[in-house]
């Protein structure tokens, strides 16, 4: 019989969050997790042992979306309080704001190549943004109820968005036009993203459903009801061949994309699972909900066969059916959709590993009106858990469940203000990999060497311009002398002929 860590299995957890996570995503390049929260802020998590965590405070209302830039020097972060930050992950806390939403901004997902970024609102739009220029581009306005989501295709060339308009659209970044609308959802859609490849985009909704559309044949080819609640969020696995997702009913759902069936039911949450995310290589996934917790999960993908997995733990599983042709292309409800199912390998994690401790935490803050970063380390003893769906949209076809209300308010632990000097002369020791202070002098360096360059370019035009007029001034006035010593050498023949004349006269 084989091991039990053939399965994912449940590597560490990290509390700090003083609310209900709803968002996380892996740094490309380094051992790290950010998460957002309702709490309104931002959370990095170092994975290695006994690291420090850093908490990043800005915004003024829920963190509702955050992505880390391709090169994972940047992390942006949407919020309900209609903005998007761009923070540059220093210890000064250092960000740059992006206003343009009339109302709660959704999601945020960086292009592939770093350069652009698009946001989905509850103002019914879908806004792409210059990363580089930090300004607006230009915005997608055809949905017809709030934008839960937006992403950018591998390639950049299409960007899909959904909402409560219960449909998935699809836009064409360089004509800046819909598509193609796939409206056959049974309600509000929640999460829609590409696959790796970018020819497959899933998304998930308010009627518990996962859907993958095949982009080449715009055909819905495969289509799953796991959940017993509202599905939340889903993450393609770098393969392609795994999906997971995170529901209001508590749990994490793994499907095998290949076979096309559920493989793995994760139980750890004890409230509504929100948000749910793979790292760039595959190898762990976290997830985080309403009871203010982030699991961390090891994964076996792409190691073992799922078949020789099931037949080892056979008497962990119930057998399965073999998957029906329905699955894969439905067209209309069918019977057996509804009918008690078999969920595949049920995982219970105990929690019991050492590293799963509560990381310290350095608070990093910057106000508007004062340049020096604020830096306070807490130990964090007693999050409250609140509901995720306060102030959502009463449309919902499902509320969130199983949300917990601490009975007693956050406690902080006693912290103690660091000198700025102090804390800077160890930076590597509390936030690995992140760059320098000479490095960060040496792009502020940079940035300002393009805005003269981009000066320089534009008074070089204007010179051209310039001398265009002023040849044109010139080659004018040169005609106006000719014509003037023409005009002069005329009057002067035509006063000596009539002087001749009058000499004749005489």
């Amino acid at each position: 019989m084989g091991s039990v860590l053939d399965d994912p299995f449940l590597e560490r957890h990290f509390r700090g969050h003083k609310d209900a996570v709803t968002c996380a995503d892996f740094n490309p390049n380094q051992n790290q997790l950010a998460t957002g929260s309702v709490d309104r802020t931002l959370m990095i998590w170092n994975l290695a042992p006994k690291a420090r965590a850093f908490r990043f405070v800005g915004h003024q209302d829920t963190v509702t979306g955050l992505q880390f830039s391709p090169s994972g020097r940047l992390l942006a972060s949407s919020s309900k309080d209609r903005t998007v930050r761009l923070w540059t992950l220093s210890l000064k806390g250092e960000s740059s704001v992006l206003k343009g939403h009339t109302a709660a901004v959704r999601s945020v997902s960086f292009s592939n190549d770093g350069y652009s970024l698009v946001t989905a609102s509850d103002d019914k739009s879908v806004i792409v943004w210059s990363v580089p220029r930090r300004c607006y581009v230009y915005s997608l306005s055809q949905h017809t109820n709030w934008v839960r989501c937006a992403r950018f295709s591998p390639d950049g060339r299409l960007i899909a968005s959904c909402g409560d308009d219960c449909s998935v659209r699809l836009w064409d970044t360089s004509t800046k036009c819909c598509i193609n609308t796939f409206t056959n959802c049974g309600g509000s859609v929640t999460f829609v993203d590409f696959n790796a490849s970018g020819t497959c985009i899933a998304s998930s909704g308010d009627d518990s459903c996962l859907k993958i559309w095949d982009l080449r044949t715009n055909r819905l080819i495969q289509h799953y009801q796991v959940h017993s609640g509202g599905s939340n969020s889903l993450s393609f696995h770098p393969s392609n061949n795994y999906l997971i997702s995170g529901s209001s009913d508590r749990t994490v759902k793994i499907l095998d994309l290949l076979e096309g069936r559920l493989i793995y039911t994760l139980h750890g949450h004890k409230g509504a699972v929100i948000t749910v995310a793979f790292s760039r290589l595959g190898d762990h996934f976290a997830s985080g909900g309403t009871d203010c917790q982030v699991l961390l999960w090891k994964t076996n993908f792409d190691r073992k066969r799922y078949r020789d997995v099931l037949l080892q733990h056979s008497w962990r599983s119930t057998p399965d059916p073999l998957p029906h042709l329905s699955d894969i292309h439905p067209r209309t409800p069918h019977a057996h959709l509804h009918r008690s199912q078999a969920t595949g390998i049920q995982i219970n994690p105990v929690v019991t590993n050492t590293l799963s401790y509560d990381p310290e935490v350095v608070e990093v803050s910057r106000y508007h009106h004062d340049n020096k970063a604020d830096f306070l380390a807490r130990r964090v003893t007693g999050p409250r858990v609140e509901a995720w769906t306060r102030g959502e949209s009463a449309s919902r076809a499902r509320s969130i469940s199983g949300n917990q209300t601490g009975s007693d308010g956050p406690r902080r632990g006693k912290g103690r203000m660091e000198e700025e000097d102090t804390t800077q002369s160890r930076p590597l020791d509390v936030l690995p990999g992140h760059p320098s202070s000479l490095d960060f002098t040496l792009q502020h360096i940079v940035r300002q060497l393009d805005v003269l360059t981009q000066t320089v370019s534009v008074l070089e035009e204007r010179l051209t311009l310039t001398e265009d007029k002023m040849k044109e001034c010139l080659q004018h006035q040169s005609q106006i002398l000719k014509d003037l010593k023409t005009s002069g050498q005329r009057s002067r023949t035509v006063s000596e002929d009539t002087d001749e004349s009058l000499f004749h006269f005489t």
